[in-house]
């Protein structure tokens, strides 16, 4: 199970959180495409409790990626692939390589699905749109795509929203990895 201070590297936005709810679910519109909403704002403070009821499994408890003012903390890949070990070697070589130092992943409740977050720190949305493209392609160019990068501006606003994950998988702080090249 994931620590406390281990969410706490993910800089969530607390001031709501969205819970997952039975059923179809809402519908959106969105650049021409119909979304189904699955997820339900809660406009309440993300508490330890809340957070303990989805650890536990009672409930599905989401954060947003994008605040109020259109900044981001983190950019995310959402990794659904076969390959989870082949694919953290690869993007944390990558992401070294492009001069990322803070970086994390966690499990999610699917076995073989990680959420790699990215600490960049107050990023406009926009250029997190471009980073994660970025990014995206840099890591496509060496293994078939199995991910979608978060914040994503193709998914309505509602839509860029994870789960809280479960545990870690792997991280990467600062450059105490220089010593070993």
């Amino acid at each position: 199970m994931v620590s406390e201070m281990d969410l706490k590297l993910i800089k969530m936005i607390e001031s709501h959180y969205w819970v997952k709810k039975e059923g179809i679910g809402q519908r959106v519109l969105f650049n021409g495409r119909t979304f189904y909403n699955k997820f339900e704002r809660v406009d309440a403070p993300l508490t330890r409790s809340v957070i303990a009821q989805h650890l536990k499994g009672e409930i599905t408890v989401a954060h947003s990626l994008i605040n109020d003012r259109d900044k981001v903390e983190n950019i995310v890949i959402d990794y659904n692939g076969r390959n989870t070990e082949r694919f953290w070697h690869r993007a944390q070589l990558l992401l070294r390589e492009e001069g990322f130092m803070n970086f994390t992943a966690y499990n999610s409740r699917t076995p073989g699905r990680l959420h790699l977050y990215i600490h960049k720190g107050h990023t406009t949305l926009q250029e997190a749109y471009q980073l994660g493209k970025m990014l995206s392609m840099k890591l496509s160019q060496k293994m078939p795509t199995e991910w979608r990068m978060f914040p994503n501006q193709e998914l309505p606003r509602e839509f860029n929203i994870l789960a809280i994950p479960y545990e870690v998988y792997a991280k990467e702080r600062g450059a105490s990895w220089v010593r070993h090249m």
